[in-house]
């Protein structure tokens, strides 16, 4: 089954900076990470920051699949807003995601500080915006639920709005968000963790997982195996080589990218955008002055192999992007979609299987999936440390 249809952007543009060899020998390692993506990268990072041995086996290549579709819209806030989530989280849990996604924000800023800029981060501002009078009531009460706990938020409405486009209302998250090149990112941290004795494996598929006493044993496409003590699920909407349970409701999403837009304005350059509809539709710019919009998903299974409803999808968004922005001359470049994996309570999945103790998984589930990685490495890191982060439960994989 393919989980990505089209030419995504970030590795058409990107060129190549390392070619990882495939697996021709029998190894052994502490920790075996399945799966190269972005979600793969993080965990070998902090896994070898703290000086345990791993590896990451990627069975096609790196960065490529569901991390070269995701617009890398990086926010702290949840799918949902806080009174739509009060069935499935409490107030004080609510509040507690959003200030960790902030804190992984930070940890991003952080990584780029140490290591230099070299996948295009940049910390902004986050906008959570109506179009209709019905929705300031919401937005206005999630503004004051975001403003009591000691969130940097500001509330506008159509007349105090900065923004070039009409809303009803919105919420702006000061520093709240953050943009950066979700390629250049994974390939930076298997950079980095390389240096610190990561070893990386592309066109290395794992067939099987064999699960021993005290360890594992993974074996790959042509023979070779793989012995470690854990293993680690990171390979995102694909789960079925390692459980048959359910972990997400997957969906499709749509994506379209503008050319560069001359002369775009500096707030678009600086906020990342997303708006209140169940089914929502983001956007953000690029450092080359692109648009990227999202949303328009539908179901996963069939509607992926739906060539018409796929143009279909891409349609909208251009005229809902042109309909916002009329101003400028937008022409779209690139067309591409891919699955997308929502949750009950819009949290992600860290920690350990019920049935074998030593296969673990980081999965990123929802639209935070980036933020909850870095959260889930750190998390499971201190797990194999012996430690128990007090906010696992969060993510639990039996919840």
């Amino acid at each position: 089954m393919d989980f990505v249809k089209g030419e995504p952007l970030f590795t058409k543009i990107n060129d190549v900076p390392t070619q990882y060899p495939y697996l021709t020998e029998n190894l052994e390692s502490d920790v075996i990470i399945i799966g190269g993506g972005v979600t793969g990268a993080i965990l070998g990072y902090y896994f070898t920051q703290n000086n345990i041995n791993a590896i990451v086996l990627e069975k096609s290549r790196i960065a490529h699949c569901s991390t070269s579709i995701t617009t890398t819209l990086l926010q702290y806030e949840l799918d949902r807003n806080a009174a739509s989530l009060k069935d499935k989280l409490s107030s004080t849990d609510i509040i507690k995601a959003y200030k960790l996604g902030l804190a992984a924000i930070d940890n991003i800023h952080q990584f780029v500080e140490t290591n230099g800029n070299g996948c295009d981060f940049k910390h902004c501002n986050s906008l959570l915006y109506g179009t209709k009078k019905s929705e300031k009531t919401e937005l206005f009460n999630e503004y004051q639920f975001r403003r009591d706990a000691g969130l940097d938020v500001e509330f506008v409405d159509d007349i105090s709005s900065p923004y070039n486009f009409p809303i009803s209302a919105g919420l702006i998250s000061n520093k709240g968000g953050a943009v950066l090149d979700p390629y250049k990112f994974s390939h930076q941290l298997l950079s980095v963790s390389a240096k610190n004795g990561l070893r990386i494996f592309e066109n290395s598929e794992a067939i099987e997982i064999i699960y021993e006493k005290n360890g594992v044993t993974v074996k790959t496409t042509y023979g070779h195996e793989l012995k470690g003590k854990i293993v680690i699920c990171a390979t995102g909407y694909d789960t079925k080589l390692f459980t048959k349970q359910v972990f997400g409701t997957k969906s499709t999403s749509f994506n379209i990218v503008t050319k560069p837009i001359p002369n775009l304005s500096d707030l678009l350059q600086n906020t990342v955008f997303r708006d209140n509809l169940p089914v929502y539709h983001y956007f953000r710019s690029t450092p080359d002055n692109r648009l990227i919009m999202g949303g328009e998903d539908v179901r996963f299974i069939p509607d992926i192999e739906n060539e018409h409803l796929r143009n279909r999808a891409y349609t909208l968004l251009e005229e809902r992007l042109k309909h916002m922005f009329h101003e400028y001359n937008i022409e779209i470049e690139y067309r591409y979609c891919g699955a997308f994996a929502s949750t009950s309570d819009d949290l992600g999945y860290v920690g350990r299987d019920k049935k074998h103790a030593n296969l673990w998984y980081c999965l990123g589930y929802g639209a935070n999936g980036i933020l909850f990685s870095i959260l889930g490495a750190q998390m499971l890191v201190n797990l194999y440390q012996g430690k128990v982060d007090e906010n696992i439960y969060l993510f639990g994989i039996n919840r």
